[in-house]
């Protein structure tokens, strides 16, 4: 009987970030970010706005250069082989920049046309249901709420099967509801073993679904523990700390 081989899984972090550096002319945002991310691992990222998050987010996502330093994603080098790198990874920016004039499904046929996919019935039909949109797939998006809009840029990322999810902000704006829809999401995408890192300025949301807390200030990681080891209360004493000595 011929055994049939399975590919042993990917070994090492997800994404590694090694000394990284971000500076706009002669102002410096972010300085000497290192970190790692697991496959499997949620990696909550708590900073005051202007903090370097989202510029942060954006070097992962390939959209801006890092000054200097290096990173990884899924074991390629971002700097050398972005488009290679960009392939692995999704982001949810603030904005869902979604097209109000056309409904869900055609958003996300467009999308696929864009990157250079066949916007293959079926899998449109299954990346709206996989973020429970199937009933809404002929509605223009301007009839959406908030949540409705977050859930079908979810799926719009779905379609390139990322590794990585970088998520700014994601919880803004959203009802209990479309938290908690939110968490199971992330939970079911890290169970499948894909990363997560999660920016916000708000410590009620990310919490419950989070492997790991880090704190950005002064455009540094100030502190990065595990979320077990660590209350609400916790949180708020050291963010306190740690951005007031950044300020």
């Amino acid at each position: 009987m011929r055994t049939r081989y399975s590919p042993a899984p990917p070994v090492g972090p997800l994404a590694t970030a090694t000394g990284l550096r971000k500076a706009f002319g002669v102002t410096p945002v972010l300085g000497n970010i290192t970190f790692e991310l697991g496959r499997g691992e949620c990696l909550v990222l708590l900073g005051p706005n202007g903090s370097g998050k989202t510029t942060l987010l954006r070097i992962l996502a390939t959209l801006i250069r890092p000054s200097g330093g290096s990173v990884r994603v899924a074991g390629i080098d971002l700097l050398r082989e972005p488009a290679k790198a960009r392939a692995a990874v999704g982001l949810l920016a603030h904005g869902s920049y979604l097209y109000d004039d056309l409904t869900a499904r055609e958003n996300l046929r467009f999308w696929s046309t864009l990157s250079g996919r066949r916007g293959d019935p079926l899998r449109l039909g299954a990346a709206l249901s996989s973020v429970e949109l199937d009933h809404a797939a002929e509605t223009r998006v301007r009839d959406f709420s908030i949540g409705m809009k977050r859930r079908l840029a979810l799926a719009r990322l779905s379609l390139g099967d990322p590794q990585l999810l970088l998520l700014d902000e994601p919880f803004d704006g959203l009802d209990q509801q479309g938290k908690k829809w939110l968490d199971e999401f992330v939970l079911s995408f890290k169970g499948r073993g894909g990363g997560v890192l999660l920016a916000t300025h708000s410590f009620g949301r990310g919490l419950g679904i989070a492997d790991r807390v880090a704190i950005l200030a002064g455009g540094r990681i100030v502190l990065d523990r595990p979320s077990a080891s660590l209350d609400l209360g916790e949180i708020h004493r050291l963010y306190a700390i740690h951005t007031e000595d950044a300020g």
